[in-house]
């Protein structure tokens, strides 16, 4: 509360009476000089003018209590990974929280304080519960959220610098045009401003496109920070699998000087699909963070062409069919092999001389199989032509990621002696009956669309050319029961298999990290060239083999899912995988997505989730534990479509552990941008808080006397003059 003085009445009459009091002053001062008025008359006369002044503006007491408001200043703490990292006195993030401490102490009865967490694209009310987990640290899309809110006299952002947005380098110009707009001060506090002692891969990355069998350059950033001695740094290139330990694909020296390194090298992958890759290096000593010299990620690895190995028994019309889409088909690279004689057939032929050319058994199936996308066995009987004692490698080869087509004809499935072999353990039917006379059915048939034959979108390019029209086949290699997890896309209209349900006609697996097909028809060809094949002008069979080999080759257009990660996985967080049906896929009715996660270097059970979709739904979120550091394999299955494979990384820290330095002079660009103060930790009281607004004032106005005493003291006075003069002789 204060007081002061004041006149009650209006400033007009203040004037006035100053006017009069001071032109009746001065004719008493006249008198005086004329020698005609005594000091007394004087002194008398001033008092009476004196008092008739008081009368006009009658004096009060005003008092006044103001009500004032503390000013707001809103305070952003960062909260990304990065202030997990070493600080002066444990974590970043424990300095912010001292930090935060000191200044709710230096603000206490001077400002209100409203403490939110930052990191991505809205701030979060502070907690104590809360951790360094946030992938990013965006404090632009903090800002613009506080000016849609309340008003703040101030803001004090509180990190190690290390800042997505506004990034690192921006000019201060451009920042003035950012931050100008807020119209407040915005001060920093730095939680640390040295670079602990570590040596850390920054970044790794390919300059192009990864290709199946194709080298692909590899650049790495190495540095080196506090002060630690690197020199030269061996880099290791490992693919992680999970049908054996990793393999080194690539390896390189990294040259320390400035504290930084850049190198390049090149790997080579030779299956399609998602690949885990560990770049690693040893950790110097005194290495503060050892966790950052190994970064995980992965590669998606797509084909320019896909090399096929195509082996038939004999040039029938289904096999010159196939043949023909091969030859035509531009992405694909095919070596062929038409087997027209046993060893048997002519006694003066070579042990390898069983083909048109020189068919190289061996050399195919033990050196060079790897290097093939697909492998199609059309009407073919590997027993007679030495492939018999190649099948368990290439049961392996479809396990490591290889693709396996086997066509049907008479030589073909159980006809072909493949029942109790290798390879029928990877196909999706079960072989069961041995006796070759009731391995084919010769009765013409139409092939049934299972529902999941209508849904797969392997034959969606053909389901667009016919419906669900299909061509009378010339029979069918009899097939048994569905392997567990494979899928029947057409079936046999009366057969049954001996568990009693329909035979599959066509057939498809995952196995292991490849993939296969049973085709047990070997009337393809009529798909194009027919009554058939004239109403969907020729098209049938290059349709039918395009979704076929694009499934094989885990073509994106033919996958029934897509399964990604909703954020990238940090070890030791929870984590979260996105499935999403392709358009038309969702389920008409109550599903179940069935997911499972398996560490690459791990053989134990894997994290298992089985998840009810309802109708309509083509996209599910599902939440899963924290993992630790590696690389993952998660096999989605949607309804009753094929199960699609996705891998991925998990890193400790994430690429916000990639650089562990603090970056002081961001926070200084940006306070003085906006007309702030940048301080360290321990100067957390030199921070100016704004000054308090007032918001209302109460008022009181109180009369120093009231008006009839000032009116008897006037007559007093002026009636004493009045006596002075008659005595003085001036009356």
């Amino acid at each position: 509360m204060s007081e002061h003085l004041s006149v009650a009445a209006p400033s007009w009459l203040v004037w006035v009476a100053a006017v009069v009091g001071f032109l009746a002053t001065l004719l008493l001062v006249a008198e005086v000089l004329r020698q005609r008025a005594s000091r007394a008359s004087l002194v008398s006369g001033f008092a009476a003018v004196l008092a008739l002044e008081l009368v006009i503006l009658r004096p009060e007491r005003v008092q006044t209590n103001e009500i004032r408001s503390l000013p707001s200043v809103t305070v952003l703490i960062d909260t990304s990974r990065s202030m997990a990292l070493p600080g002066y006195d444990g974590s970043r993030f424990e300095e912010a929280t001292r930090a935060l401490a000191a200044l709710q102490t230096h603000a206490k009865g001077k400002a209100d304080l409203h403490v939110f967490a930052f990191g991505g694209q809205e701030p979060v009310a502070w907690s104590s519960k809360l951790t360094p987990s946030s992938a990013t640290s965006q404090l632009d899309p903090t800002l613009s959220s506080l000016e849609r809110g309340e008003r703040t006299d101030a803001i004090v952002v509180i990190s190690d610098g290390r800042l997505d947005a506004p990034a690192p380098g921006v000019s201060h110009e451009a920042l003035k045009a950012r931050l100008g707009p807020l119209g407040i001060p915005i001060h920093t506090v730095n939680v640390v401003d040295y670079a602990p002692k570590d040596a850390q891969i920054r970044s790794v990355s390919l300059t192009s496109t990864a290709v199946a069998h194709v080298p692909v350059p590899l650049r790495v950033e190495v540095g080196c920070t506090g002060g630690l001695a690197c020199g030269e740094l061996e880099l290791h290139v490992r693919e992680l699998r999970d049908n054996g330990p990793s393999i080194e694909v690539g390896r390189g020296v990294a040259k320390v000087t400035d504290d930084a390194a850049l190198v390049e090298m090149s790997v080579t992958l030779d299956t399609v699909g998602y690949h885990v890759l560990e770049v690693s290096t040893s950790a110097p000593d005194g290495d503060s963070i050892p966790e950052n010299n190994k970064r995980l990620f992965p590669v998606l690895v797509t084909r320019e062409r896909v090399r096929v190995l195509h082996v038939a028994g004999r040039p029938t019309h289904d096999v010159r069919a196939v043949r023909e889409w091969l030859k035509s088909n531009a992405s694909v690279d095919t070596i062929a092999f038409f087997i027209l004689r046993t060893k048997t057939d002519n006694a003066k032929a070579e042990d390898d001389d069983l083909s048109l050319i020189q068919f190289p058994v061996n050399e195919l199936f033990t050196q060079h199989l790897a290097s093939f996308d697909a492998i199609i066995f059309q009407d073919f009987d590997a027993q007679p032509y030495g492939i018999g004692r190649h099948l368990p490698a290439l049961a392996r080869y479809v396990h490591n990621g290889g693709g396996l087509i086997m066509v049907g004809g008479p030589n073909s499935f159980v006809a072909g002696g493949y029942a109790g072999t290798a390879l029928a353990t990877i196909l999706p039917v079960a072989l069961e009956d041995t006796d070759q006379s009731t391995a084919a059915d010769v009765d013409n048939f139409v092939p049934r669309w299972s529902d999941e034959g209508r849904a797969a979108p392997l034959l969606g390019p053909l389901r667009s050319l016919s419906g669900d029209e299909l061509p009378s086949m010339p029979g069918t290699n009899v097939l048994g029961a569905l392997h567990p997890g494979a899928s029947a896309l057409w079936e046999h209209p009366t057969r049954r298999t001996k568990d009693g349900k329909p035979m599959p006609i066509f057939a498809i697996a995952e196995v292991g990290n490849g993939r296969s097909v049973a085709l047990g028809i070997d009337g393809g060809w009529l798909l194009g060239f027919s009554t058939f094949g004239l109403r969907t002008g020729g098209r049938g069979t290059a349709a039918l083999w395009d979704g076929m080999l694009g499934w094989l080759m885990r073509d994106p257009r033919y996958e029934p899912v897509q399964v990604d990660l909703a954020d990238a996985c940090v070890a030791n967080e929870p984590v979260q995988l996105e499935l999403r049906a392709l358009p038309g896929l969702a389920p008409k009715e109550r599903s179940t997505v069935t997911i499972d996660v398996q560490r690459l270097d791990d053989s134990s059970k894997p994290l298992h989730r089985e998840v009810p979709i309802s109708a309509g739904v083509g996209t599910l979120r599902i939440p899963f534990e924290a993992l630790a550091a590696g690389g993952y394999a998660a096999r989605a299955r949607f309804g009753n479509t094929t199960t699609v494979r996705r891998d991925f990384a998990c890193e400790v820290g994430g690429q916000e552990w990639a650089d562990p330095r603090p970056d002081p002079e961001h926070l200084k660009a940006i306070a003085a941008a906006s007309h702030g103060v940048s301080v360290s930790t321990r100067q957390v009281d030199h921070i100016p808080l704004p000054d308090a607004k007032i918001l209302t004032t109460m008022r009181r106005d109180l009369p120093v006397l009231p008006p009839w005493v000032w009116a008897i003291l006037a007559a007093t006075f002026a009636g004493m003059h009045w006596i002075v003069r008659r005595r003085t002789g001036l009356l």
